[in-house]
């Protein structure tokens, strides 16, 4: 931290240089108190945190905090988010649609029939016969009160360790420890396992949930460039000889399956560099379990590589087509977690009825393989006819089918609007700020419920929409219909 006093007209001002460790540069411009010399509070600056001279100096300059706060919901007023800054024209259309109908191939949405291609369903099994009078009976037989409490407390029960063995058996490690939901979970996984000493490497691409988790830590972090060995390396150097002064740990975070691009996660190639660094690994594997490997229990096993990932988490809201979580490991970190994860201890025990309802999914996903064989013929048939067709998926080998197009944001909302009110087909859209701007990604979840039918006919409006959008259709119409969403 550095402090400069300036003068601007007949005002005097301080300037603080903040250098946080985990961010960017931050100057703060602040006036000094008017009934104390500038070196006393240059002295307080250099003594105490930043946050502790805030109150020592609103303590000094009592009129500071009269001129200078701004209530809370104003400042939300100003700056409604990324995302919230669409709002007014999203609302319920391209943002919180709502489909109707039973979970499937085709939806309704907007008062027609569409073919889906936004729902994690992969395996189809959210509409099998057997799940469905599964999730009844227990319903019936618990509802969804039972049990009552925290784990820890009075909701343990026979049933969730029988699922917790399940898995532990499929997924091949010692022991599991469901979770109450998967975002919740692996944010929790992270704030339980690190503490200040630690490093932290993590993939540039990892979801939202991992980036929240790595945002509540006080230790340092390392992002590496996405799938990019060289990279990662260069971070593990770093962070081999931070830890060698803290004495702390290294953890490792990446995906088995990024949930956006469709790419594998290089899982084998950081396990093969344990020959040189010291570290564990922390594998988030939604979009692989049940899609990837001989018998579905994941990336881990496509990879061969199962062995070496040290905490393996996945979720049910994909292949499982329900709500919550896992995570698998030696014995001993799970039963650390056990202890310290808050999001568990503070928090209901799973519902009895999505706890059996898990293990009849679980059943059906080992038992029958004809599921994940119906999906990787839907997945092959539509990613080689966008490739035939010229279209760029970029480099997935996974189940998650991105399409790849250069547009504006505007162009993007024409382009989807036309396609949900004009060809039937209902997709979710990626767009600056989340993708550089200038491109438009269109993401694909191929399911084991799609059809040929569909499939063909995705196809054919693709082709015909890529026209469109070269010869400036999709730039005319936004700028006639969808200019408030050019906002950035």
């Amino acid at each position: 931290m550095k402090i400069k006093q300036k003068k601007h007209g007949s005002n005097s001002y301080l300037i603080v240089h903040h250098y946080p460790s985990c961010s960017p540069q931050t100057d703060i411009f602040l006036p000094p108190p008017q009934k104390k010399s500038c070196k006393l509070v240059t002295s307080l600056l250099s003594a105490f945190p930043l946050l502790q001279y805030f109150s020592s100096f609103s303590y000094l300059c009592p009129t500071y905090k009269k001129s200078y706060s701004m209530d809370l919901f104003k400042k939300i007023e100003k700056n409604r988010g990324a995302l919230g800054k669409y709002s007014s024209v999203a609302h319920g259309y391209f943002t919180f649609p709502k489909l109707k109908g039973e979970i499937g191939n085709r939806m309704i949405f907007n008062g027609k029939e569409k073919i889906v291609w936004s729902v994690n369903n992969y395996l189809g099994l959210a509409n099998q016969p057997e799940v469905r009078e599964a999730d009844a009976k227990a319903a019936a037989e618990w509802g969804l009160a039972a049990p009552m409490g925290s784990r820890m407390m009075t909701g343990e029960t026979d049933q969730h360790e029988e699922l917790e063995r399940a898995l532990a058996d499929f997924v091949r490690k010692e022991e599991v420890m469901l979770l109450n939901f998967g975002y919740q979970g692996i944010l929790s996984i992270i704030d339980a396992v690190l503490d200040r000493h630690d490093v932290v490497v993590y993939d540039k691409d990892n979801h939202a949930c991992i980036y929240d988790g790595i945002r509540m830590q006080i230790c340092k972090r390392l992002p590496f460039e996405h799938n990019d060995l060289d990279s990662f390396k260069t971070q593990m150097g770093k962070a081999t000889k931070m830890v060698e002064k803290t004495g702390g740990g290294i953890l490792v975070i990446t995906e088995g399956v990024f949930g956006m691009r469709g790419e594998q996660g290089i899982l084998k190639e950081i396990i093969d560099t344990r020959d040189k660094y010291e570290f564990r690994l922390l594998v988030d594997d939604a979009h692989g379990f049940g899609t990837q490997g001989e018998t579905g229990y994941g990336t881990g096993e496509e990879q061969g590589v199962q062995d070496g990932i040290d905490l393996y988490f996945a979720t049910f809201a994909k292949s499982m087509a329900s709500i919550g979580a896992f995570v698998g490991g030696d014995k001993n970190i799970i039963d650390f977690l056990r202890y310290n994860m808050r999001s568990q201890i503070f928090a209901k025990s799973l519902p009895m009825p999505l706890v059996i309802g898990a293990m009849k999914r679980l059943e059906m996903l080992r038992t029958r393989p004809e599921f994940k064989a119906r999906l990787w013929e839907n997945v092959n048939r539509l990613q080689n006819g966008l490739k035939e067709n010229g279209f760029n998926i970029g480099n997935t080998n996974a189940c998650v089918t991105p399409v790849y197009l250069e547009g504006s944001v505007d162009e993007a909302v024409a382009l989807v609007y036309d396609m949900r009110e004009n060809y039937d087909i209902f997709c979710s859209v990626v767009v600056y700020p989340v993708i550089p701007k200038g491109m438009i990604l269109l993401r694909l979840i191929p399911t084991a419920v799609h059809t040929k039918e569909d499939i063909d006919i995705t196809i054919n409006a693709f082709k015909e929409v890529a026209v469109k959008l070269k010869n400036d259709y999709y730039k005319e119409m936004a700028a006639k219909e969808f200019s408030a969403f050019a906002l950035d």
